[in-house]
């Protein structure tokens, strides 16, 4: 792999930035909970009796004779390998709070401190993540996952060029599985597509560790992910199976086989696949495919019930999803377009704008929608529904370039949305 590559794309980033986000409130030790009460959430049971929860158990017993913050921070590190296994946010609370009784008995432990920031990023703090990781770097050049963690918060920013400058700075001092899968994101994002793709072929071999599976198994699902944007459905279809045959039952693998079900037309194994992916871990997103899957197979009224669902709770868990369910499917543009300008001040990505940019439209905006759509596509990112928004928004204004841009979308995936695709179509088939 070329890792000059990642330095040019950071050079075409920096024309990508147009705003920087206002300066954050600075992370402080003192704002951490009393250790006492972090101590009992860092030994809570995990529950469950999966090799990580057997793990997390073994440390805490360890810890609890060996009082060190090494000690703490690697239970830690188990309470993270818990929560992206099980898909539950909530163990990154155990996770923080064996970071911060490690910070309490010595406050510069590099490797608590970038825990910390770990979880803020999982928590959507980005600025304070982003602020944390930059002070651990300026005592400690050479922390890898404080590089990751500056790395991920700025991209959720929208400062790709110092994203881009982060992940350089891992692949330089690692080339492992996660600075590989950051590099190929990022080239993703940038519309190099050979380079993403060879990106993550290097993540995937890098990552063959008998002793935790999901890292690999994650890294597999990106990969197919990426496949399906491009419209190759075989070649997805074989990566969510690979994830599955590593890791059995693993939600993100089942969400993705639902989305290829429902590019197929096939309702009935849609619906089967996301049910059990929302059993075991009820994402917003997973819930809205959910609905659509029952849809397409004639359960009208189930659609509806999981769509209400999805209406009702969307706001607390997750409102950029949220104001883009509500924006795709046309109902309340008002509260879409409120709930797309606050996760605006919280993250400012491509994706972020493109729910922006929809809700906008929905809302008659039709020029704020034009100049949150363009920054949306900025990067020139090849995802169908990118396009087709900004194509759909053009046409509205009376710009017959948009029509390119939604053949675009529909050539780049046929099937990228259920609702999304059968409009381009239909708009494709006036005259």
């Amino acid at each position: 792999m070329n890792r000059t590559l990642l330095l040019a794309l950071a050079v075409l980033a920096l024309d990508a930035c147009k705003r920087t986000p206002p300066p954050p409130p600075k992370v402080t030790l003192d704002d951490m909970p009393k250790a006492d009460h972090s101590r009992e959430l860092a030994l809570r049971d995990p529950g469950g009796t999966r090799p990580v929860d057997v793990a997390v158990r073994a440390l805490q017993e360890k810890v609890r004779k060996l009082d060190k913050p090494e000690v703490w921070t690697a239970l830690g590190e188990l309470w993270v390998r818990k929560a992206r296994e099980s898909a539950d946010p909530v163990y990154y609370v155990s996770a923080d709070a064996a970071a911060q009784v490690a910070l309490a008995a010595q406050p510069d432990f590099s490797p608590a401190r970038s825990l910390r920031g770990l979880v803020l990023v999982n928590q959507h703090r980005f600025a304070e993540a982003r602020d944390l990781a930059t002070e651990t770097l300026a005592k400690h050049p050479d922390d890898l996952l404080a590089y990751g963690v500056l790395s991920d918060s700025n991209l959720e920013l929208g400062q790709y060029a110092l994203a881009t400058q982060a992940a350089q700075h891992m692949v330089d001092l690692k080339p492992n599985l996660a600075s590989y899968a950051r590099a190929a994101h990022l080239m993703f994002l940038h519309g190099d597509l050979a380079g993403a793709k060879e990106a993550y072929r290097l993540a995937i071999d890098a990552g063959a560790d008998a002793r935790d599976l999901e890292p690999r198994a994650w890294v597999i699902v990106q990969t197919a992910l990426l496949f399906f944007s491009q419209g190759d459905l075989p070649g997805a279809q074989a990566g969510f199976d690979e994830a599955l045959r590593e890791l059995p039952h693993y939600p993100p693998a089942l969400v993705g086989l639902g989305k290829l079900a429902l590019a197929r037309g096939d309702g009935k194994a849609a619906v089967a696949a996301l049910a059990e992916a929302v059993a075991a871990s009820p994402l917003l997103e997973t819930r809205w495919l959910l609905g659509d899957a029952k849809k397409l197979a004639g359960d009208a009224a189930g659609a509806e019930a999981v769509y209400a669902q999805v209406q009702k709770e969307g706001a607390a868990i997750d409102p950029r999803t949220l104001a883009l369910f509500l924006a795709t499917h046309d109902r309340d543009p008002a509260r879409a377009v409120i709930l797309a300008n606050a996760e605006r001040k919280v993250r400012d990505d491509v994706w972020t704008e493109d729910a922006r940019a929809w809700a906008l439209f929905r809302a008659g905006q039709l020029a704020e929608a034009r100049t949150a759509s363009d920054a949306a596509i900025a990067l020139g990112t090849p995802e169908a529904r990118l396009w087709y928004h900004a194509g759909a928004i053009r046409l509205a204004q009376g710009d017959a370039s948009g029509r390119a841009m939604v053949e675009r979308a529909l050539k780049l995936n046929p099937g990228f949305d259920l609702t999304g695709a059968a409009e381009a179509r239909a708009l494709l088939a006036r005259k």
